[in-house]
């Protein structure tokens, strides 16, 4: 059993560091797809700064996918994605209240 540990700790690694070095790829399409959604539900009007946020941290990523830093790319698609998620639940919140 203790052999197996340096063995095991070292397959857990090897995973961290694989997920890691991936690009992002799931990532950026969904960042893609909420900020589609988010222009579909007229955000541009009605929450144009956090649609604004969500393309700035979309357009970042993409930066860091070209220069292969995923990690960054990744952190960035993930605020992109939930920057367009906000503008959507503004939006609806706002209709919600008319």
């Amino acid at each position: 059993m203790i052999r197996r540990a340096p063995f095991a700790a070292a397959i857990v690694a090897a995973a961290l560091a694989a997920c890691a070095t991936s690009p992002p790829v799931q990532e950026m399409s969904d960042a893609r797809q909420a900020i589609a959604a988010a222009e579909a539900a007229d955000a541009e009007r009605l929450a144009p700064e956090t649609l604004d946020a969500a393309r700035r941290y979309l357009g970042e990523a993409e930066r860091q996918l070209q220069q292969e830093a995923y990690g960054p790319a990744r952190m960035n698609a993930v605020r992109a994605k939930n920057r367009a998620i906000a503008a959507l639940e503004s939006i609806q919140a706002s209709e919600a209240s008319n």
